[in-house]
């Protein structure tokens, strides 16, 4: 079915200052009922849809892994899963994903990259740059990115990324997983172990979640593309620009291992943390660890 009209939407790129402080927007009562997922005004909002499958779920367990078995099925790249209610939505280190539906955007997308592309070392910064460049193109302001998977905005965290990968046909495929709070209810908020943080709070308008979408989706296969030219090196800059703590003091931790002191001296192609600590400079690689701002 087809709708009476075509939704447009244009997400430019802001120009970045990494010096800018975030504008906060107080949180809106919300007076209305929470604008439903349609795949239709996603469809009509994108700038290439022949690119994209996209399926709409009100439930299940979580989307990625509903996108690695439909990958191991021969699943076309492009396929995406959004989903309303994740029963068990999967963060790094085997952490739980909390959403609220109506309140939050969860979806994962599946990615065959080209035969002879080399293994996707880097792509949970990259996708973090290109959700980055779509809610900046939205008015989103002060977004940063924390290593290596994280999005926030005046500390708040705002969203997440999961990558998993697997090789089908001697192609390297990716399934990415985002996750971002569009408003933060109170529940949610006091159920989670780091400062959360909502879209509406740092935007002017509670953005619509089918726009939000289809400008993530453009986001992602624009960044994609570049991805398969250059991998994370072409992307290494704008990464940096957006570093939440560039310079800062930190703490790498790690199960079975000594916490890591050191200070952030950026990142290298692959998206490994370069941290100068007392013995020399470390390079600290994603896996199972994670970063602590002292």
């Amino acid at each position: 079915m087809s709708l009476p009209f075509r939704v447009t939407a244009k997400f430019g790129r802001f120009q970045h200052n990494a010096a800018e402080k975030p504008k906060r927007y107080p949180n809106r009562m919300q007076t209305h009922a929470p604008e439903p997922l349609d795949t239709r005004i996603v469809a009509a909002a994108l700038s290439a849809p022949e690119r994209f499958s996209i399926g709409l779920l009100d439930s299940c367990e979580s989307t990625s892994t509903l996108l690695l078995d439909r990958a191991q099925q021969g699943a076309p790249s492009g396929s995406v899963v959004v989903c309303e209610r994740q029963t068990a939505g999967r963060g790094r280190r085997g952490r739980s994903w909390l959403s609220a539906p109506g309140d939050s955007l969860t979806f994962s997308l599946l990615w065959r990259f080209p035969e002879g592309t080399p293994p996707p070392a880097g792509l949970s910064l990259a996708v973090g740059v290109a959700a980055a460049r779509a809610l900046e193109g939205m008015g989103a302001a002060g977004v940063r990115l924390k290593w290596p998977n994280d999005i926030l905005a005046g500390g708040a965290k705002l969203g997440g990324i999961l990558i998993e990968t697997l090789t089908s046909g001697g192609r390297h495929v990716a399934v990415i997983g985002i996750g971002l709070n569009v408003r933060l209810p109170p529940h949610i908020a006091s159920a989670v172990d780091v400062a959360a943080g909502a879209l509406d709070g740092v935007m002017p308008f509670s953005p619509s979640r089918n726009l939000l979408l289809a400008g993530l989706l453009d986001g992602l296969a624009v960044m994609l593309d570049e991805f398969a030219r250059s991998g994370f090196a072409g992307l290494i800059e704008e990464w940096l620009a957006r570093h939440a703590h560039a310079g800062q003091r930190v703490t790498i931790l790690a199960e079975g291992t000594a916490p890591i002191d050191g200070r952030c001296a950026g990142v290298d192609a692959d998206g490994a943390l370069l941290l100068e600590t007392a013995t020399g400079l470390r390079r600290i690689v994603s896996g199972e660890v994670s970063l602590r701002p002292q």
